[in-house]
């Protein structure tokens, strides 16, 4: 039997009664990219084996053959899990009100010993698993079978306070330490999060009221943050309501992010989906994310502590992402960018409902270096900017940030979009003494906006090729050609 499948359900784009012009300009738009953007098309990462399975496989579906349209292979294959059990086996109590923290601590402890021994799986069955936080540990398999959901824990002593990390100096929130994730790793590898569609529930509402009401002492924790990690797989379930960032690998290389719903109330403070930072080699794919902030956001720390650690995020795929968030943006960049960002490649999105679609966040202070970003194939509807760099946060982790340090942007390459319903032009703003060049936006048609709408440029240059309307003036250097071939 195989794992059943998330049911992410379709995700339609509902146009109201176009006209004939509008209908063969989209026909004519969406023939020439040659690619359907629907969560119908989205399939799941899928694992060999049901409830006990002891072999995680990073093929897809049931053919041995990797799917050559998939970076899972990233991977390879895990060597089989020799030891399987259930977390009932160490007093756990799955009734949704019986504390099992120190069941998933025991787990942990006897998996940890059996790491060198062909490592282990705790399979969580049916039921609520409420939890406080709890640390994985290397060559381990966490396994939710159908209908299994962990809560996170109302106790904030339950997350407890740890270091803040070292790119950031501080919370991200607030001075000092920050609350430990939900579900934590620290120098690991080899270690898969996935299930039969499981749920993993951060319960994050008494955090979000924490925030908004002020009275939040330390930063909020992450539903699941993984730190100086290596060979990473998490598929195949369902995360809810974060308190903060819901995944954040961290340090980390060679991470795989497939065939996940990821969800949080639309005016959810700060619940990311998916934010890898300072991390190497990692793929996002196949994944439905409902948020109150971004749904993806490549991060590399903030300001002078970012530029000291100096650990960039470099070659990540995203791609086959479909969501919606009111308040910021489908796939975002920075604003902590300052160990530098490059080779990213986003593409065959669809995003709808959302303040951005594609977005830059950048300031003075940052440093670092945002390079080599592919953007293409992204299809929006009623998404207020489709394409915006931003800067001016004026938001910094102390004084002693260097205004001196502008980050430099180079090689940004957008094509084949097309916004449907958008409100405004893109807005691209550079900073002043700064170096943003190199944009390339081909193919990109912005449909709906009002005649007076216009893109908004601020020290930057480039050029473009097919788009509409016109672009401004700053990015008309060369018509047609050289920075976009």
């Amino acid at each position: 039997m195989e794992p059943e499948r998330p049911n992410y359900g379709a995700i339609m784009v509902h146009l109201k009664k176009p006209y004939w012009v509008f209908l063969i300009l989209l026909f004519t738009f969406v023939a020439v990219l040659t690619f359907q953007i629907s969560t119908k098309d989205i399939l799941p990462f899928q694992f060999f084996g049901v409830t006990g399975s002891r072999k995680t496989s990073v093929t897809s579906g049931s053919d041995p053959v990797p799917d050559p349209g998939s970076c899972a292979g990233l991977l390879g294959e895990f060597p089989e899990r020799k030891h399987v059990m259930s977390i009932k086996e160490f007093g756990g109590v799955g009734d949704g009100k019986t504390s099992n923290t120190a069941a998933f601590w025991k787990a942990i402890v006897h998996m940890q010993r059996l790491s060198n021994k062909g490592g282990g799986q705790l399979n969580v069955p049916k039921g609520k698993w409420l939890t406080g936080s709890f640390n994985l540990t290397s060559n381990f398999t966490l396994f939710l079978e159908d209908g299994a959901v962990i809560l996170g824990s109302q106790d904030p002593k339950e997350w407890p306070v740890v270091e803040p990390l070292p790119s950031y100096g501080r919370g991200r929130e607030r001075l000092g330490g920050r609350h430990i994730s939900l579900i934590h790793g620290d120098g690991l590898t080899n270690v898969v999060i996935t299930g039969q569609n499981g749920t993993i529930d951060g319960q994050g509402g008494m955090w979000w009221d924490l925030w908004q009401n002020r009275r939040l002492t330390h930063t909020r924790g992450h539903l699941v943050e993984l730190m100086n990690s290596h060979n990473i797989l998490i598929s195949n379930l369902t995360f809810r309501n974060s308190p903060f960032w819901t995944i954040h690998p961290i340090y980390c290389s060679n991470v795989v992010i497939k065939g996940m719903t990821i969800l949080a109330p639309l005016n959810a403070p700060n619940t990311d989906g998916i934010d890898p930072d300072s991390s190497t080699n990692v793929c996002i794919e196949d994944c439905y994310i409902e948020s109150g902030d971004d749904l993806v956001a490549v991060k590399s720390g903030w300001d002078q502590y970012g530029i000291r650690v100096a650990r960039p995020s470099s070659n990540i795929i995203v791609r086959r992402i479909s969501g919606t968030t009111p308040t910021c943006s489908g796939v975002g960049i920075g604003s902590e960018m300052s160990g530098g960002i490059s080779n990213v490649i986003i593409e065959d999105m669809n995003i709808w409902n959302s303040a951005a679609g594609v977005r830059i966040k950048t300031d003075k202070g940052r440093g670092g270096y945002i390079a080599n970003i592919t953007i293409k194939n992204i299809t929006m509807e009623r998404v207020k900017i489709p394409i915006m760099f931003s800067r001016g946060a004026n938001d910094h982790p102390d004084y002693g940030w260097d205004p001196k340090a502008i980050p430099k942007i180079k090689g940004i390459f957008i094509s084949n979009i097309m916004s449907l319903n958008s409100t405004k032009a893109p807005i691209l703003a550079g900073i002043k003494g700064g170096s943003f060049e190199g944009l390339c936006f081909k193919n990109v048609t912005l449909l709906g906006l009002a005649p007076t709408a216009a893109w908004h440029c601020e020290f930057v240059s480039g050029c473009t090729n097919a788009v509409f309307p016109l672009p401004c003036p700053q990015l008309q250097n060369n018509g047609s050609s050289a920075c976009c071939i």
